[in-house]
């Protein structure tokens, strides 16, 4: 896949959000937009449809983890939203993923893109072990939870760029990797701890980045996404 920026349009309503795109008006490039939780909640499918509208492709990223059956069932319902990629949690098992790809798929075949979280980039691996009780280093069971993703028919997973190239020789170079935890070399990192800048991201494997905060909170958004773009991207279309 193409290597892109995807905006993380973390807002907590319509309006705000479209506040934000509103400033994109006369940019050539049409982000590629994040949906959460937080503004998924809060609008519903309608805010979805709205963004599609205006042309942007969209990253739905509710992290369903359920049963499968359930899992199943809600990616039926958000496949009619035509979302470009869509995701859950490794963690809920091969089973699960499989069923989330069944969901997804329409009548006729077609489907987004189906990602899956292996680890949150607010995660250590310290916490991970003392919390979660997973004995390996985080790179193990990120490699591990990337080869489920693969084995499920899944086209890649969320991991930290940091990461991006140990499951790119895991599961291979068309496997995708679409990684948060990227900050500009003068920004903060805030409440994340496995990050990178936009250029270090590009040469050690990120397909896709998504970028909130440093692009959403600052003092120019499009300059700050002119210059991330820049920076990851140089020079694609």
């Amino acid at each position: 896949m193409q290597k892109d920026v995807i905006i993380a349009c973390d807002f907590k309503s319509a309006e705000e959000t479209f506040r934000f795109l509103d400033l994109f008006r006369d940019e050539e490039r049409k982000p590629f937009l994040k949906i959460g939780m937080e503004l998924f909640y809060a609008e519903g499918p309608q805010i979805v449809r709205e963004i599609k509208r205006r042309g942007h492709k969209i990253f739905l990223d509710l992290k369903l983890h359920d049963i499968p059956n359930t899992v199943k069932k809600a990616m039926a319902v958000l496949s009619r939203l035509d979302v470009d990629l869509c995701n859950v949690h490794a963690a809920g098992t091969i089973e699960m993923m499989r069923a989330a790809r069944e969901g997804l798929t329409r009548a006729d075949g077609t489907r987004p893109l189906l990602i899956a979280v292996t680890q949150l980039t607010s995660t250590s691996e310290e916490r991970m072990q003392r919390e979660l009780l997973i004995g390996a280093s985080i790179g193990e069971t990120i490699v591990q939870y990337a080869r489920n993703t693969r084995e499920a028919g899944l086209d890649g997973v969320v991991c930290s760029p940091l990461e991006a190239g140990m499951v790119h020789a895991a599961c291979g170079e068309g496997f995708l990797t679409v990684t948060p935890g990227v900050r500009f070399a003068d920004g903060e990192v805030a409440d994340q701890v496995r990050v990178t800048t936009p250029a270090r991201a590009r040469k050690i494997g990120s397909d896709l980045i998504v970028v909130g905060r440093p692009i959403t909170a600052a003092a120019d958004p499009v300059a700050a996404y002119r210059r991330c773009v820049a920076e990851f991207c140089q020079g694609e279309k």
